[in-house]
């Protein structure tokens, strides 16, 4: 993807695998058989380096190829690796400098060559994102989301480093926890639904990321029912 005058250009990879592609597909029509009212979709997980980023942004990318209006927010203000990835180098602003009050909305808000999605950067790193999350502004920038936008899909950090995502989650309508395959123990995982659990937000259920599909690399699995994880004892690894 490459960044010109606030337009994104987001280039698909025709060598993606299809497994992949299935998998993004059905979890999209998981969510979208959710139930009603599921405008604002926060994607987390229990530790860093678990895929949530690039999910999250794929959902996003597959839900704007469908009808309706879809806004990508990255709101890991502490540590994203979208800016990165997808800026080039260039200069980008974003969630941080507009909830600051250092830019203005449509500052922030770049447009993609998808017709339906556009997209909000992390921006710098904040020095008291938790303080900065709780604000007013986030709350009105998500009350004017809904009205502009059929989907909102947010990526947040993770849950079991910083309470970012926990505030966030009071501000959405669902919320998804993508887990890396084997690499954590049920204890940890239970204590990230345990956390969504007491915001009060919906869990729509589980990605089970990076699960190693006889070698043809990674994959995507989607649990609408979070209990799928109970069958694992407490100090074994998710697999």
């Amino acid at each position: 993807m490459a960044i010109q005058n606030g337009f994104i250009q987001i280039i698909q990879d025709e060598k993606r695998d299809y497994q992949y592609e299935e998998a993004m597909k059905t979890l999209r029509t998981n969510i979208q058989f959710s139930g009603n009212g599921l405008k604002v979709i926060m994607l987390t997980s229990a530790m860093p380096d678990e895929g949530k980023s690039e999910t999250s942004s794929q959902l996003a990318i597959s839900m704007a190829q469908t009808e309706g209006r879809v806004l990508f927010i990255d709101a890991d203000i502490r540590k994203s690796v979208l800016v990165s990835r997808f800026g080039g180098g260039q200069q980008i602003y974003g969630l941080t400098q507009y909830l600051t009050g250092q830019r203005l909305l449509g500052e922030v808000l770049y447009h993609t060559n998808l017709p339906n999605l556009d997209i909000i950067f992390s921006g710098p790193m904040a020095p008291n994102p938790a303080e900065l999350l709780s604000e007013d502004a986030f709350s009105k920038l998500i009350a004017w989301a809904r009205n502009e936008y059929d989907t909102i899909i947010i990526d947040t950090p993770p849950l079991g480093s910083v309470i970012d995502g926990a505030i966030i989650a009071q501000r959405c309508d669902g919320a998804i926890l993508v887990v890396e395959s084997g690499a954590l123990s049920y204890r940890l995982v239970q204590k990230a639904k345990s956390q969504l659990e007491r915001t009060g937000c919906r869990i729509l259920g589980a990605v089970l990321n990076r699960v190693d599909m006889a070698g043809s690399g990674y994959y995507h699995r989607y649990y609408g029912k979070y209990s799928k994880y109970t069958k694992y004892y407490e100090n074994e690894p998710v697999k």
